[in-house]
């Protein structure tokens, strides 16, 4: 009986996640195991990365390290070493980085460094690291960068949180330009408020009254990881090879407003 095709199947790919140990890059490891895919799982924290383990299907065929992504020499021998271990890489979802609501008046040159590395430069060298030769699949794959909505659209004290997703934004569409003739499609993904542990403690989600008015601009509501995962299972698949320099928006409405 002949198999059933799913353009949206991940069998035989291996895929980089950072942020593995929680939120969106927690269940981007477990949704993208479902669909058959190999993991390489980066995180700093171990103990979390050891819990997404034992979500995910098939841990004994993934590959997880803890490290830390701003040490920019490491990372790359900790990619040498997975893809000895795992296989050729095929994809990467940069799902690590930070948060935060911050007025003008009380940022530090030092906030913005702390953003950007975090944020901008571990994603961009990951890029880096898994494109060396050797490391990626000979026949090409996708990258997705993490940008936001906040990224192209205005919001109340997020100036500094939007310009790493902005910067991301760009950085992506350069990046397809550039990786396309190894075949490797650059797109950017751009949600809008989705509940993780990140967010819990951020006033428009731990406040009750903030909250409802963030819903509001929502006309879906807010989002789960799971709308996520989805969406980059989409861009990490074959149903996307026609797809590069592109952003996806996966905000349930809000940008519509």
């Amino acid at each position: 009986m002949e198999k059933h095709f799913n353009p949206f199947s991940l069998e035989g790919k291996v895929i980089v996640i950072s942020g593995a140990a929680s939120g969106i890059g927690r269940q981007c490891a477990v949704s993208c195991s479902k669909m058959g895919a190999k993991l390489i799982l980066l995180d700093l924290n171990g103990e979390g990365m050891t819990e997404t383990l034992t979500m995910v299907e098939r841990p004994e065929e993934h590959f997880s390290a803890a490290v830390n992504l701003t040490d920019y020499e490491r990372v790359p021998e900790i990619i040498k070493e997975a893809v000895s271990k795992v296989g050729r890489i095929t994809g990467l979802l940069n799902c690590a980085g930070i948060s935060t609501t911050l007025p003008l008046n009380v940022a530090k040159p030092e906030t913005l460094d702390k953003f950007f590395h975090v944020n901008v430069y571990t994603a961009y060298f990951l890029a880096q690291a898994v494109t060396k030769i050797g490391n990626f699949s000979k026949e090409g794959g996708s990258i997705v960068f993490f940008s936001s909505a906040a990224g192209q659209y205005g919001e109340t004290c997020k100036s500094i949180y939007g310009m790493t997703k902005g910067a991301l934004y760009s950085c992506a569409k350069s990046l397809a330009c550039e990786l396309a003739r190894k075949n490797i499609r650059v797109n950017s993904i751009s949600p809008g408020v989705i509940v993780t542990p990140i967010n819990m403690n951020l006033p428009h989600i731990a406040d009750p009254e903030q909250r409802k008015q963030t819903e509001a601009l929502h006309l879906l509501g807010l989002g789960n990881p799971e709308d996520i995962a989805n969406a980059c299972i989409y861009l990490l698949s074959d149903a996307s090879r026609w797809v590069t320099g592109s952003n996806l928006v996966v905000d349930g409405g809000y940008t519509t407003r």
